[in-house]
C-alpha cells in the first residue's frame, strides 16, 4: 500500500487519480443531473455561440451543448468499457487457448492472431463494422474485437514466460490439468500487467468509438456519445468552434485519463505497457547397451535422445542414454554443465516440450511407457509416484499462492481429499520435512521461506502423494552446507522409510559419491560411465572429475588439478569420442570411432576404448594447473 499512496503523492499520479474520479463523477452523476437540461429544446436560441445563459453556445435544436457534453460522458465510457472488456476475454481466450488445444490447432490459432495484429487497428474496426453493422451494439463488437488480437499476443507472450517457470512444471508433474493449470498457476501470475495494459486500451477504445461515431457509424439517434456530437458540431465549426472542440477535448482528456491511471500503476508495479505435425525422429546412432532391466525397476530408459530443430537440421543434446533405476536405489548423475543431466531428468518427465522431440526404444516409469500413455491416464501416475525437486526453490513455488495451498492441491486432485482435509494433510508433510511451525508456515506465501525451507517444502510437496521416485536437479545448489547436510539426510531417510528409489542430479561429485550406490557420468549429452560409488573410475573423464575434487586432505601447496579445454557445443560434437580433445590418452581411434558403453566387471559400463587400469592413479588423467 505504500507504493500506492507513494505513487498518488506525485505530479502525475495525483492528476491521473483526480482526472479518472471526475470522469467517473461525470458518468453517474450527470444524466442524473443534467438530462432534462440536455434535451431541452429551445427554438429561440437554435446555433447560439456562447453566452451566459449556454456557456458552449447551443446546436440546431436549441439544446445545451455543455450539458449534452457532460451527460454524454455516462454513454462513451460506459460503451468504452464494454468493448475493452470484450476485447480483453476475447483477448485471453485466444492468447491462451494455444496451451490447451492440441498442436496442430495451437499453431492456427496462433497463426490467425499474428495475422490480425499485423492490421491497422482502425483497419479492423471498420472491417468489423462491415461485419457486425451500423449501431452501437455493432460498434462496442467492432471495437472489443479489434483490440482482441493485440491482447491476445500478449497474452500468449506472457503465459510463454510464465510457463517456463519451474513451479508450473512442479504442477504438471504433481498432475494438474491443463485447465487448472492455466488458472491457478499461470493467469494470476501475469494478472497484474493485463490490467495494467487494459487499462491503457480502454483510452483506445473511447477514441475509436468515438471516431465511429463521428463517422455515422456509431451510436445513433436519439443516443448521443461524444463522437456523435462532434459529428454534429463539425458542420458549425465556423460559426461556434466550442460545438465541436469540447466533445473532442473530452475525449481527450477521457483518454488520457485511462492511460495515465495505467501508466502510473504500470509503474508502482513495475511492468512496462505495450500492446505441428510431430517432427521426424533424428537420426542419431544408438549404441549403447541397456541395463538389465529387473521386476522392481521403478525407471527403464533405453537409447534417450532429445533433440531440438534447427535450420541446418538436428541438435541433440541427449544421445542414446540407457539406465535403470530399482526400488529404493539412489543414483547420481554427474558431469559439467551442459552435458545434458538436467535435460534427462526432465525427459523421463514428460517436461520436455515442443519444439523439443523426445525419443527412445524404451522409456517405462512403473510399468507404463511414458512416451505413449495418454496423458490423462500418465497424469495420475506421475502425480502420485514421481517428485520432482528443481534447482531454483524460488522458482519453483508459484510466488501468488500460499505454500500449504500449493502442496494441498496435490491430495485434491489425486486423493479426492476436500479442501481442509488436503491442507491438513500439507501441514503434516511440513512437518514431515522438518519445517518449524508448520500450520503457521503452511499459510505463508513462498517469499516468506528462506532457501532451505523452500527446498525442504519442494520435498514434502512430492511426499504429498507415495513417490516411487525422486528426481532432485541440483538440490543443495546455492545452499550453505549445514543446509545442505540437512537435505540430502531427509532424501536419505525418505528413502529408508519408503523405499523411494532417488536421482541425485549435481555438479558435486563428492556429494554423490557418499550419498548415492552408483553413479552416472554424463559427458556430451552420453552416459560415458555407469559405475557403483565405491568403484574405482575406469573413464579419463569420471578420473579426471575425481582428481579435480578438494577435501580436506588437499594439499594447498600443490596446484589444483583440472580438465583442460571445454565440452563441446550440442550441435558441435566431433565424430569419435566427444572426450578425445581433452583426454591424455586419446588416439586416432579414439578420434574416428565411437566408443560404446560397454560392461568391464559386474555392475560397471564404460564408454572409452582404453579404460584405465585399476591401479592407475587418477591424479594422472589430468592436467595440473590447466598446463598442457
Amino acid at each position: 500500500m505504500a507504493k500506492w499512496f507513494a505513487a498518488l503523492r506525485t505530479p502525475v499520479g495525483a492528476f491521473a487519480a483526480a482526472l479518472l474520479a471526475l470522469v467517473l463523477a461525470l458518468a453517474v452523476f450527470a444524466p442524473i443531473l443534467w438530462h432534462d437540461n440536455a434535451f431541452a429544446i429551445d427554438t429561440n436560441a437554435i446555433g447560439q455561440g456562447p453566452s451566459a445563459a449556454h456557456w458552449l453556445g447551443t446546436d440546431d435544436l436549441g439544446r445545451d451543448i455543455l450539458f449534452r457534453v457532460l451527460v454524454a460522458t455516462r454513454l462513451s465510457v460506459l460503451l468504452a468499457v464494454l468493448a475493452t472488456v470484450i476485447g480483453v476475454v476475447t483477448g485471453l481466450v485466444l492468447g491462451t487457448l494455444p496451451s490447451l488445444l492440441p498442436r496442430p490447432a495451437a499453431r492456427l490459432v496462433t497463426s490467425a492472431v499474428n495475422i490480425a495484429v499485423a492490421f491497422p487497428g482502425l483497419l479492423l474496426v471498420l472491417f468489423f463494422s462491415v461485419i457486425f453493422g451500423v449501431g452501437t451494439h455493432g460498434a462496442v463488437f467492432a471495437v472489443g474485437f479489434a483490440l482482441a488480437p493485440a491482447f491476445a499476443r500478449l497474452a500468449q507472450t506472457l503465459s510463454a514466460s510464465v510457463a517456463g517457470q519451474d513451479f508450473v512444471s512442479a504442477a504438471r508433474i504433481s498432475g494438474v490439468g491443463r485447465i487448472r493449470l492455466l488458472l491457478r498457476h499461470i493467469l494470476p501470475n501475469i494478472g497484474e500487467p493485463l490490467v495494467v495494459n487494459a487499462t491503457i486500451g480502454a483510452g483506445a477504445s473511447l477514441l475509436a468509438f468515438s471516431g465511429l461515431s463521428f463517422l455515422g457509424i456509431g451510436v445513433q439517434a436519439p443516443d448521443y456519445d461524444w463522437g456523435r456530437l462532434l459529428g454534429e458540431g463539425l458542420n458549425g465549426i465556423y460559426v461556434n468552434p466550442a460545438a465541436a472542440l469540447a466533445p473532442g477535448v473530452a475525449v481527450v482528456l477521457a483518454g488520457l485519463a485511462f492511460n495515465l491511471v495505467g501508466e502510473t500503476v504500470a509503474g508502482v508495479i513495475g511492468v512496462r505497457t505495450g500492446l505441428r505435425k510431430l517432427a521426424p525422429r533424428p537420426v542419431v546412432p544408438a549404441r549403447e547397451d541397456a541395463a538389465d532391466a529387473r521386476d522392481d525397476a521403478v525407471l527403464v530408459v533405453e537409447n534417450l535422445q532429445v533433440a531440438f530443430p534447427r535450420p541446418a537440421g538436428w541438435t541433440v543434446p541427449v544421445r542414446g542414454v540407457s539406465f535403470t533405476v530399482r526400488a529404493g536405489e539412489a543414483i547420481g548423475v554427474v558431469g559439467e554443465s551442459g552435458s545434458g543431466k538436467s535435460l534427462t531428468g526432465l525427459a523421463v518427465s514428460r517436461l520436455v516440450e515442443a519444439p523439443a522431440v523426445v525419443t527412445a526404444d524404451k522409456l517405462e516409469f512403473a510399468g507404463k511407457p511414458v512416451l505413449t500413455t495418454p496423458e490423462r491416464e500418465l497424469r495420475g501416475l506421475l502425480g502420485t509416484s514421481l517428485a520432482m525437486v528443481f534447482q531454483d526453490p524460488m522458482t519453483s513455488f508459484n510466488p501468488t499462492r500460499r505454500i500449504g495451498r500449493q502442496l494441498a492441491e496435490v491430495a485434491e486432485q489425486h486423493q479426492g481429499l476436500p479442501r481442509a482435509k488436503a491442507f491438513e494433510r500439507a501441514v503434516d508433510r511440513l512437518r514431515a520435512v522438518r519445517i518449524p511451525a508448520a500450520e503457521r508456515r503452511a499459510r505463508q506465501y513462498p517469499h516468506e521461506f528462506s532457501g532451505g525451507m523452500r527446498q525442504r517444502a519442494m520435498i514434502g510437496m512430492g511426499l504429498m502423494g507415495d513417490p516411487k521416485l525422486i528426481i532432485a536437479d541440483e538440490p543443495t545448489t546455492a545452499l550453505d552446507v549445514t543446509v545442505q547436510r540437512q537435505l540430502l539426510r531427509l532424501l536419505a531417510r525418505t528413502r529408508a522409510e519408503r523405499d523411494t528409489a532417488i536421482i541425485l542430479i549435481s555438479h558435486d561429485i563428492a556429494v554423490v559419491s557418499q550419498t548415492c550406490e552408483r553413479m552416472l557420468v554424463m559427458y556430451a549429452g552420453r552416459v560415458v560411465e555407469d559405475l557403483p560409488s565405491a568403484a574405482t573410475p575406469r573413464h579419463p573423464y569420471t578420473r579426471a572429475l575425481m582428481a579435480a575434487t578438494l577435501d580436506l586432505e588437499t594439499d594447498r601447496e600443490t596446484p589444483l588439478a583440472v580438465i583442460p579445454g571445454r565440452p563441446p557445443e550440442p550441435d558441435r560434437v566431433p565424430n569419435g569420442c566427444a572426450f578425445a580433445d581433452r583426454c591424455p590418452a586419446a588416439t586416432d581411434r579414439c578420434r574416428l570411432e565411437d566408443p560404446v558403453l560397454e560392461r568391464v566387471e559386474t555392475g560397471h559400463r564404460v564408454a572409452c576404448w582404453y579404460p584405465a587400469s585399476l591401479s592407475q592413479p587418477a591424479k594422472e588423467t589430468v592436467t595440473a594447473g590447466g598446463a598442457e
